[in-house]
């Protein structure tokens, strides 16, 4: 139904489940989307009852990432009025680095998981993906550079693979990802959601204080390589060049994309 929130909150033994609610559009995250999912997420960080969250998508995909019709396909000016959509100040580049409470995050993946929903996955504690799941740095063909992800799988040494999906922009595979240790597991059709409330569930046996110290850790870690590239790279504003402009033209007409002019 229209008025059904777009990110949904439960909490039982311990563990939350954050939900993200708009399976018509393949959870594509518009700022209404964002917004609920920073606010369901400030709950739970503040939430007395749960010590763990299992971060989910309804319906065929985790999320196809940003809403090309609402974030991208703006004019120039527009654009140029906007603050950078990935920046260091975005809402979700501090998601979890800037909650208070350092409380672990599984994120349970499947279908597709595609730019800024990847970037999103990567932030997470564990991961946990179901079978045949499609990953993809979009942000490469569109002409927006690969660079943020790349610092995001550097962080989770995985360097090479970053190298090569982020310059690439091809398709990878949940397999691939835990070939190349950026995931914790691969499950079978239908299970990941399980699986990872039961790595949610074995997390929230130990001493609380004892896990979000390794949590606050690891996220520090991962936000320090993550804020110098975003600072390296803040003054490009690459959604402004006409190659930005083609690429999502191509996307709304549904063709390739191209001749790409390197302005």
């Amino acid at each position: 139904m229209p008025d059904d929130p777009l990110v949904l909150y439960d909490c039982a033994d311990r563990v939350a489940t954050v939900a993200l609610n708009r399976p018509d559009k393949l959870n594509a995250m518009n700022e209404e989307l964002v917004g609920e999912l920073v606010d369901a997420m400030r709950r739970f960080d503040q939430d007395p009852h749960a010590d763990v969250a299992v971060l989910c998508g309804h319906g065929r995909a985790f999320s196809a990432g940003a809403d090309v019709q609402q974030g991208q396909m703006r004019s120039s000016d527009e654009l140029a009025r906007m603050p950078d959509p990935m920046g260091p100040n975005s809402p979700l580049s501090g998601l979890l680095t800037g909650a208070i409470n350092c409380k672990p995050v599984v994120c349970a993946v499947h279908g597709y998981a595609l730019g800024m929903a990847l970037g999103l996955v990567l932030q997470c504690d564990l991961i946990a993906a179901e079978a045949e799941t499609r990953f993809q740095v979009t942000e490469t063909p569109r002409g927006l550079g690969g660079y943020r992800h790349w610092a995001l799988f550097r962080a989770r040494q995985a360097g090479p693979f970053g190298d090569e999906v982020c310059l690439t922009g091809r398709f990878f595979t949940a397999e691939e990802a835990l070939a190349a240790g950026l995931v914790a597991q691969v499950t079978a059709k239908g299970e990941v959601l399980q699986a990872a409330r039961t790595l949610a569930q074995l997390i929230a046996r130990n001493p609380p204080l004892s896990v979000r110290e390794t949590v606050r850790v690891r996220r520090a870690y991962m936000s320090r390589v993550v804020r110098e590239v975003a600072l390296e790279t803040r003054h490009l504003r690459l959604e402004l060049t006409e190659d930005f402009a083609e690429a999502v033209k191509a996307f709304a007409e549904k063709r390739p994309p191209g001749p790409f002019k390197a302005r």
